[in-house]
């Protein structure tokens, strides 16, 4: 068999000539218009919905808060899945969308289903979106440390000048 390609190589020089030079230039055309990234972006579309409820233990979060966001979340088009946690006043739910989502698409989606159900969660507390981000989202993760400072010291400096700081880094 291999002989026989061999064969038909040598007769047919010429036409063997032009399918690499056309084989070439279609790798060269290919290697010159392929987008190229440094740090590929592989996650999955996601949106985050980040609600403050001061003062209330987590299992309160989750009640009040965590459980009817999550749920209302898990009916948004294209929702893979959702993912609710609950801290000391805080409720993070996570929606990941299937591939090929557009990002603010489903952005926008999200703030629609937000609007159903914010009738739904106690009185003056309101979701907000997070930043545009991806899974990967998280670059740099920091501790404030020191002989000099207690612990409310410290959480002033983060919110009066650290928070700033590293929010304006582009």
């Amino acid at each position: 068999m291999l002989e026989k390609i061999i064969e038909y190589s040598v007769r047919n020089r010429f036409l063997i000539l032009m399918f690499a030079v056309i084989l070439g230039a279609a790798g060269l055309y290919a290697l010159l218009n392929t987008p190229v990234d440094a740090i590929p972006d592989l996650s999955d579309v996601q949106v985050i919905v980040y609600t403050k409820y001061p003062g209330q233990a987590p299992q309160v979060v989750e009640d009040q808060v965590t459980y009817p966001l999550t749920t209302a979340m898990m009916a948004v088009p294209y929702a893979k899945v959702v993912r609710g946690y609950s801290f000391f006043g805080t409720s993070c739910v996570y929606i990941i969308f299937k591939d090929g989502t557009d990002l603010y698409w489903a952005r926008s989606r999200v703030l629609e289903y937000l609007n159903t159900v914010s009738s739904r969660l106690p009185a003056g507390i309101t979701p907000t979106l997070g930043p545009d981000g991806t899974g990967v989202g998280w670059i740099y993760e920091y501790v404030l440390q020191s002989k000099n400072h207690d612990l409310s010291q410290l959480r002033s400096i983060q919110d009066w000048y650290i928070k700033y700081e590293l929010t304006s880094v582009p």
